[in-house]
C-alpha cells in the first residue's frame, strides 16, 4: 500500500516503457529496457546500480539531455518524449538543475561569477551570494576554482545548479571524485537543498552507502529497474560512511 504522504504528493516525472538503444558501430547497445518510474514532488531518491546499468541514461532522459528510443516520459504533464530541441532547452533552463561528478566550473571565473553565469539567464534566480551561502561558501565568493578544494568546487557547482530555483535537481555521481569525508559534506548540502527548497532530488550512484539518506531507493541492473524500496527512516547525511 502506498503511504498517505506519498499519495498526496504531485507526480513530477511519469515514465512508462522507456527504452534507449545506442548504435555502437555494428552493435546495438540497449541502455534502458522498458523502465516504468514515477518521481514525486519534494522527494529525495537515490538510484543505485553498477556502471552500465542505465542510471545516467535514465537521468539524462529525465533532464532533457537525451531522448528515449521508445516509451513515454512527462514532466508535470508536459510530454518530453515528443518535445523538440528548443522546447527541451527551455525545459532544462527553467526547471532542472544538474550536478555532475566533475564540476565543470569555468577556471577564469570566481565562485560568485560561476554562479552568476547561470543566474543571468534565469527567470527568478537567487542572488549568487545567496546560493553560495546555502552551500556554506560565504567566505569563498571571490576565490577561483584553482583556489578551492574538490569538495568546495562541487559545492560551487551545486550552488550554480540551485541558483535558478529549479523544481528538479539531478545529480550524477556527485561524490564520485571525492573521498568519503568530503563526500558526506557534499551530501549534507544536497540534503539541505532538498529540505529548504523542496526540490525533487534524484541522485545516482554506484555507492550503496549513500542509500540511507533517501526517501526511496531505486535499484537498476542491465537497463531495468529491479527494485524500489522506501526507507522506513532516513539517515542524516552526516551519519553515512563508506
Amino acid at each position: 500500500m502506498t503511504p498517505a504522504n506519498e499519495r498526496s504528493r504531485e507526480v513530477v516525472f511519469h515514465a512508462r516503457g522507456l527504452t534507449k538503444t545506442y548504435q555502437m558501430g555494428e552493435v546495438q547497445v540497449q541502455a534502458l529496457r522498458g523502465v516504468d518510474l514515477d518521481l514525486l514532488a519534494g522527494e529525495l531518491v537515490v538510484m543505485l546500480g553498477p556502471s552500465g546499468s542505465g542510471k545516467s541514461t535514465l537521468l539524462n532522459i529525465l533532464g532533457g539531455l537525451d531522448t528515449a528510443t521508445s516509451g513515454e516520459v512527462s514532466y508535470r504533464g508536459r510530454d518530453l518524449t515528443r518535445a523538440g530541441e528548443q522546447e527541451l532547452t527551455q525545459y532544462r533552463r527553467n526547471h532542472v538543475g544538474f550536478v555532475f561528478q566533475f564540476y565543470n566550473l569555468i577556471p577564469s571565473l570566481t565562485a560568485r561569477e560561476n554562479v552568476a553565469a547561470v543566474t543571468e539567464i534565469s527567470r527568478q534566480p537567487m542572488r549568487p551570494e545567496e546560493a553560495l551561502d546555502l552551500v556554506g561558501l560565504t567566505g569563498r565568493l571571490d576565490h577561483f576554482p584553482a583556489q578551492l578544494s574538490g569538495g568546495e568546487q562541487q559545492r560551487v557547482a551545486i550552488a550554480r545548479a540551485v541558483a535558478k530555483r529549479p523544481a528538479v535537481l539531478l545529480c550524477d555521481e556527485p561524490t564520485g571524485a571525492l573521498d568519503s569525508t568530503t563526500g558526506v559534506l557534499v551530501l549534507e548540502v544536497l540534503e539541505n537543498v532538498n529540505r529548504e527548497l523542496d526540490t525533487t532530488t534524484a541522485l545516482i550512484t554506484h555507492n550503496a552507502g549513500i542509500a540511507g539518506m533517501a526517501d526511496r531507493v531505486i535499484r537498476l541492473a542491465d537497463g531495468c529497474i529491479v527494485s524500489v524500496e522506501r526507507n522506513a527512516s532516513k539517515q542524516a547525511a552526516r551519519e553515512l560512511s563508506w
